[in-house]
């Protein structure tokens, strides 16, 4: 079996996936949507169920052929990139997928922004070509990510741990019956005791799941000033948030895999930019390959 989502990259070469065309450029209609259609620079289906999926009414008016191109074209993109990221996580103990992590898109089901499942592809690619055996998601999007836990529900080689808040969408119950740690947050939860949560709670996923991967869904909409997720994290919250996440893989030694998610305003870009250059600062990002390794 074989995958064009693979490729080898060169030693010197960083497992940071991105391609220019991940940004959404929609003939103007993507001024319509909150989301930064372009955040990722600074799908065969209808347009009315992309109009539903991505929330913009209008695109539903719009011939499939343009919604073809101008969205779903660069989200396809965005979910091979998590796909490819997974593989280089694996061989350099990281990797970071500038895009992705739509996590409300089941196999069967679009929505809230999300039109590909793109964690459930990556977590299945690797189960198939690379070996991997045991997965662990960890998703701190400030929303619950009901999509993949749709698809996982039963799976118990895959692990979630999910920390979101409980008053926002999508308030999915059957699908909260495949989150093994839990953690319900309220509105406006700032940096202390968002850390304490975090800390407290993956040191015990870890003690209780051993992960030949894990799939960190990094969503930037945790934000105080963010619309959507109603929380109270600051700039350098998230920064730490995201060192605190790679240091406990790199200790580990357990490949980990980051994908950028939501976040609604442009100011979630520069933050994504400082939080890599400080993973880097801190020796937890390089080009140092990972010792464990889970198939060729």
């Amino acid at each position: 079996m074989s995958t064009r989502l693979y490729f080898d990259i060169e030693e010197h070469q960083w497992p940071l996936v991105y391609d220019d065309k991940y940004n959404v450029s929609f003939c103007g209609f993507e001024r319509f949507h909150i989301f930064d259609a372009k955040k990722w620079r600074n799908i065969v289906q209808w347009s009315a169920k992309v109009a539903m999926i991505a929330e913009v009414p209008i695109v539903a008016c719009v011939p499939n052929i343009l919604v073809q191109h101008a969205y779903l074209k660069p989200m396809r993109l965005q979910t091979g990139g998590s796909v490819l990221a997974g593989k280089l996580a694996l061989e350099r103990g990281w990797a970071i997928n500038i895009g992705g992590g739509f996590h409300h898109c089941s196999g069967d089901k679009g929505g809230g922004f999300c039109p590909y499942a793109d964690i459930t592809l990556l977590i299945k690619y690797l189960v198939m070509y690379r070996s991997v055996q045991n997965a662990m998601i960890v998703d701190l999007d400030a929303h619950q990510g009901n999509g993949y836990q749709r698809d996982f529900l039963g799976v118990p080689e895959v692990y979630i741990m999910d920390m979101y808040n409980r008053h926002i969408y999508p308030k999915d119950e059957e699908a909260k019956r495949a989150i093994r740690r839990k953690i319900e947050l309220g509105n406006k939860v700032e940096d202390l005791e968002y850390m304490l949560k975090l800390r407290k709670n993956l040191k015990a996923a870890l003690n209780e799941f051993k992960p030949d991967i894990l799939v960190y869904n990094a969503g930037t909409d945790i934000l105080d000033s963010d619309p959507l997720g109603h929380m109270r994290i600051s700039d350098i919250g998230i920064i730490k948030r995201d060192e605190f996440v790679f240091e406990i893989c790199k200790s580990n030694q357990i490949p980990v895999v980051m994908l950028t998610s939501g976040g609604y305003i442009r100011r979630t870009a520069r933050i994504i930019a400082d939080s890599i250059i400080n993973l880097k600062a801190k020796g937890l990002i390089g080009n140092e390959p990972v010792s464990k390794s889970c198939g060729d």
